[in-house]
């Protein structure tokens, strides 16, 4: 496992912090915190969540912060994800809404120390897909190989595309090596050859 930076860069303003202790007081639970984390870190579908954290609920990698009247825990995976975050709470005639904002959520800052999984999403997401956006299409990353492969999803308009070899091979595979010198290629989990059939 790769050193993560456990340096934390998120702010959780007072009105959020009161309203948050207000919330835990109703829990009728001693002790009880809050855990921050971010769930499909790294992919469109990235959502920040809080939630609530009895004693014991912690996991190992949890980064603990002390906020006024209670604790927040930070998933230590997702901390790049969760830099420059803010959560605020402004009262309204409704009651208030608590607002969670992580920019980085979607694409972290990655470094050469991050893991290899965060480093080809930040390249599809920032170099291959608003490429392939143009043609309707998108790539995503399903897992990384014990071999360093790392098995790709087209969707969109690259699916079925006849095309869709020489992209993965030329442009996304060389891009992916490029930015990521220890893969040692990529693979297509759709399988393409199906369409072979329609030509016969």
């Amino acid at each position: 496992m790769s050193e993560q930076s456990t340096e934390l860069n998120v702010t959780i303003t007072e009105s959020a912090q009161e309203y948050l202790r207000d919330l835990l007081a109703k829990q009728d639970c001693e002790g009880i915190a809050i855990r921050m984390f971010v769930s499909n870190p790294g992919t469109p579908n990235a959502e920040t969540c809080i939630a609530y954290s009895r004693p014991g609920e912690e996991k190992e990698g949890d980064l603990e912060m002390q906020l006024n009247g209670f604790k927040a825990y930070f998933e230590g995976r997702s901390i790049p994800y969760l830099d420059e975050a803010r959560v605020d709470y402004s009262a309204d005639k409704m009651g208030g809404q608590l607002t969670i904002r992580a920019p980085n959520s979607r694409m972290p800052k990655v470094t050469d120390d991050s893991p290899i999984e965060d480093r080809i999403n930040y390249v599809l997401y920032s170099d291959v897909n608003p490429g392939l956006a143009s043609h309707g299409g998108q790539v995503s990353l399903v897992e990384v190989t014990e071999d360093m492969y790392a098995v790709l999803k087209f969707g969109g308009g690259c699916q079925g595309c006849g095309m869709v070899d020489m992209t993965l091979k030329e442009g996304v595979e060389k891009t992916l090596k490029e930015k990521v010198p220890e893969l040692a290629g990529v693979k297509d989990i759709t399988d393409h050859t199906d369409k072979s059939q329609a030509y016969y």
